[in-house]
């Protein structure tokens, strides 16, 4: 992506925090035709401490209808996409007149590498991680199913694992423009839940402009 240096950020913590609070994200490969083909899923991250360079992995799964693993499968090489809380910002914020809106956002791309998890014992474990994310609850209930229905969920869906070959982090918060951050940070304060949130963002990144 267009990342110009003084949005780019270089501190892994940042964009592994954007990804565990924003894991809904983009899968983009290329299908038989050479065109993007992309599926929206939510994905599980796993850092691997142990390696080299600190290993990332991406846990996820789609339907078995849907041809994205086959995609995969033939072309493991694909991109991940993760987008944060965006947000309009008006020029009102700077202390003269001469400035254009523009559009604050945040962003994550990972390239990857894809590996098919096709054993049960193993998709079933990467369903726990995922249900964990997101209501660890229904992980006993899930457990307390019929084994044949596990089964047949089971088969209804491909799992893989993408390995996070390069990674990217674009934070869009006007860094450049210190004299706009306490009227822009105040604005998005009192705005909607992605205008609070870049607010939140810009307190992470201490952007609270002149003392």
């Amino acid at each position: 992506m267009y990342l110009p240096p003084q949005f780019r950020s270089e501190d892994r913590s940042l964009a592994l925090a954007l990804m565990r609070e924003h894991p809904f994200a983009s899968l983009i490969s290329t299908d038989d035709e050479g065109l993007p083909y992309v599926t929206h899923l939510p994905l599980h991250g796993v850092s691997d401490t142990q390696a080299e360079g600190e290993a990332l992995c991406l846990l996820g799964h789609v339907a078995k209808p849907n041809p994205h693993w086959r995609y995969l499968q033939a072309r493991p090489r694909a991109l991940v996409t993760y987008l944060g809380p965006h947000a309009y910002m008006s020029p009102q914020v700077y202390p003269d007149e001469q400035r254009v809106p523009t559009w604050n956002y945040l962003a994550v791309h990972c390239t990857v590498e894809a590996t098919l998890i096709e054993d049960a014992e193993a998709k079933d474990a990467l369903l726990k991680r995922l249900i964990g994310d997101h209501e660890p609850a229904y992980a006993a209930r899930w457990r307390g199913l019929d084994p044949d229905f596990q089964r047949k969920m089971l088969n209804g869906i491909v799992a893989f694992e993408l390995r996070v070959t390069a990674l990217q982090c674009k934070l869009k918060l006007n860094q450049h423009r210190p004299e706009a951050h306490a009227a822009m940070r105040a604005a998005y304060a009192a705005g909607n839940p992605d205008e609070q949130g870049l607010a939140a963002w810009m307190d992470r990144l201490g952007l609270h402009g002149p003392a």
